[in-house]
């Protein structure tokens, strides 16, 4: 146990839970990648708009574990972490801005209810307030994430790349789109975040203070494990829809202008997937989504307690 000499300043809590939240953040990221890779190959597969535009057959739905076979089959066991650079960079920023400012939120004394405790639907809101604003500043990290995760199946189809890495991905977009061009398809990425933070934040908090309080367990891991997977399953349901929009138009082709081809805004996408693939067709990806994020909030959850615990800053 750190002394509380030696631990991380308290007069920094922010910038100190910042670093914490990112460092663990970074972990889980690394360790479920391959399941958002195959989640996001999943959301595109069968794309009716894209189908329409470029008049090419219906690829057959392969589901999860054959779209992760066949991608190292097709394309190597390494390409299952292409992308996993932006991924970690989103996710430093992400999970820093969404843990500081939902927690700021849940300690300032707006967030206090009767008896100093932070009501759900104050928890709510907070949740989908620190996702939204966490993903708004990371979202063209998301955005290159998503084309180099395509950069393989692309491949495969014959078609030239269109990003070789990171940087070249980020100028590649500024120099179609602008400084803009970097927020294609923010909307639906926010959208997403909130609800995914309802889920996440809102249900690890609440589940969290409800075990505490209504039964035997302590503040420890298995605590800790048991919120995380509720919170996992939650943020999965809430957030699938949104994620596969999101993903269909950071991944449509632009014109010359940076601008969407296949989309005119979130609610054309909704509505030609519904139309053309199904309302189902929203849960794309559902089961990778949810195995991915149940281990993911499993793995950061423990992960952020440990390190606060680690480094004498008080529990979450």
């Amino acid at each position: 146990m750190v002394s509380k000499e030696s631990a991380l300043p308290d007069r920094w809590p922010r910038v100190s839970k910042f670093i914490l939240s990112a460092c663990a953040a970074s972990v889980a990221e690394l360790v479920t990648f391959p399941l958002d890779l195959t989640k996001t190959r999943l959301q595109i597969q069968g794309e009716a708009a894209l189908r329409r535009h470029e008049a090419a057959p219906a690829v057959p739905y392969r589901g999860m574990v054959r779209t992760a076979l066949g991608i190292v089959r097709e394309e190597g066991l390494p390409k299952l972490w292409q992308g996993a650079t932006p991924a970690v960079y989103r996710h430093v920023v992400y999970s820093g801005v969404r843990m500081v400012v939902y927690e700021h939120l849940r300690d300032s004394k707006l967030g206090k209810g009767d008896g100093g405790n932070f009501p759900l639907w104050k928890a709510v809101i907070g949740g989908m307030t620190a996702g939204a604003i966490g993903q708004f500043f990371a979202s063209p990290t998301d955005l290159v994430k998503v084309l180099m995760q395509m950069e393989g199946k692309r491949r495969l189809e014959g078609k030239p790349p269109r990003v070789r890495g990171v940087y070249h991905a980020f100028l590649t977009i500024v120099s179609k789109g602008g400084i803009r061009g970097l927020w294609a398809g923010c909307v639906p990425n926010v959208q997403r975040a909130a609800l995914v933070n309802m889920g996440d934040l809102t249900t690890y908090d609440t589940v969290k203070r409800f075990l505490l309080s209504n039964t035997q367990l302590k503040d420890s891991m298995l605590c800790h494990s048991l919120s995380s997977i509720c919170s996992g399953l939650v943020a999965a349901s809430l957030g699938t829809p949104a994620d596969v929009i999101k993903t269909r138009i950071m991944n449509q082709p632009r014109d010359k202008n940076g601008r969407g081809i296949l989309y005119k805004s979130s609610l054309d996408c909704f509505m030609q997937a519904v139309r053309g693939e199904g309302f189902m067709s929203l849960y794309k990806g559902f089961i990778p989504t949810w195995m991915r994020m149940a281990p993911w909030s499993l793995v950061f959850w423990l992960t952020y307690e440990q390190i606060r615990r680690l480094t004498g800053v008080s529990s979450f």
